[in-house]
């Protein structure tokens, strides 16, 4: 593909903003009214908060699950929406949205997708999660080519002499892969810290301190003050160190992991009607104060909100109804039931020709 050339421009009845919980039940509910749905996360993986804040601690408050973790629940939710085939678009952020004269939205991401809608959700729950970087001025030139926030395929890395930033459990386990991979091996690894302490499970920590001393790996107790560049390539960065002087670290590739924050980012220039910090929605269908954007779990706010996962779900029910009405003002479809439609056990890949139940009040 030409670099130069723009990617191509995707079509999709619905764009979710948010794979968490409830961006993820939001893609069953409308594939059950067939709408095709992508999603797009600025996390390299689905989940959302539960699983990058808590993905192993106990949840007890979704139906009929007595307590189930963040993950539980998210692995779950992605078995229920696979017959629907969700696009993903990880690891991207939404910078701009923009409606378009035929009525449609374009979505524009970082790094450079673009996705044509007829109607968006956005299911960002406190904002989306971005990483957060070191504060180092003019660092972020190096962006994509040799400092990264999610680690590049492992070819990338073969012979590199690699630093890992961090020392939270993302930033050990990192460094753990890098210093054992058997194939595509850097050449050395550096596990960069401000003091020799870490803030990970003390199995991690044991084997960090192993590799340390087998020779596997390095560590390299300070903080990064600058950082030295040859030929438009990063070089080397400047560390300084308990004693207060400042020392080179070479490396080829840099990998900062410090760990993520949460933050509303483009969001607040969309011209969407804000409430301290969140989507003022209509409670009967979600939408926002643009036709056609809905907005769903903790990102909204209506008279009588709560905060609650159950609630978001709730949400995203009603909000894929009236985002079908939306798209297909002139199209309805019957209000059916998965315990007696035949069309929706068809969509979901499950035995079909069901006898209709008069009554069935089961959803």
């Amino acid at each position: 593909m030409n670099p130069h050339r723009p990617a191509p421009t995707l079509d999709t009845d619905v764009a979710i903003i948010g794979a968490g919980p409830v961006g993820l039940f939001a893609v069953f509910q409308l594939g059950l009214l067939e709408l095709r749905a992508h999603v797009i996360d600025a996390l390299p993986h689905a989940g959302g908060q539960p699983v990058e804040l808590y993905a192993d601690k106990p949840i007890y408050d979704i139906a009929a699950v007595p307590v189930c973790s963040g993950q539980t629940l998210t692995d779950a939710l992605l078995r229920q929406i696979a017959p629907f085939a969700p696009q993903w678009h990880l690891g991207h952020l939404v910078e701009s949205l923009q409606r378009l004269p035929d009525g449609r939205f374009l979505l524009q991401t970082e790094p450079g997708r673009r996705l044509r809608a007829r109607s968006v959700f956005i299911a960002a729950g406190v904002g989306a999660f971005l990483p957060r970087r070191l504060k180092v001025a003019g660092l972020e030139a190096f962006e994509r080519r040799q400092l990264f926030h999610q680690a590049p395929a492992d070819a990338a890395l073969a012979g590199q002499h690699v630093v890992v930033v961090g020392g939270g459990e993302p930033a050990l386990t990192q460094a753990i892969r890098l210093a054992t991979l058997a194939a595509a091996a850097p050449a050395s690894v550096t596990l960069l810290h401000r003091r020799d302490g870490f803030q990970a499970a003390p199995a991690t920590q044991a084997r960090v301190r192993a590799l340390c001393a087998a020779g596997s790996m390095r560590l390299r107790v300070g903080q990064v003050v600058g950082f030295e560049q040859a030929a438009g390539r990063l070089s080397a960065l400047q560390v300084m160190g308990p004693d207060g002087s400042t020392q080179p670290l070479p490396l080829e590739l840099l990998l900062v992991q410090q760990g993520v924050s949460p933050r509303l980012g483009p969001i607040t220039a969309w011209q969407l009607a804000l409430e301290r910090k969140q989507l003022v929605v209509d409670a009967a269908t979600f939408q926002t104060s643009e036709p056609g954007i809905f907005a769903i779990g903790d990102i909204n706010t209506y008279p009588g909100k709560k905060k609650l996962m159950v609630c978001g779900f709730h949400e995203a029910t009603l909000a894929a109804y009236a985002a079908r009405e939306h798209i297909h003002p002139h199209d309805p479809l019957p209000f059916e039931y998965t315990t007696s439609s035949a069309r929706l056990q068809r969509l979901l890949g499950v035995a079909s020709g069901a006898r209709e139940h008069a009554g069935d009040g089961a959803g």
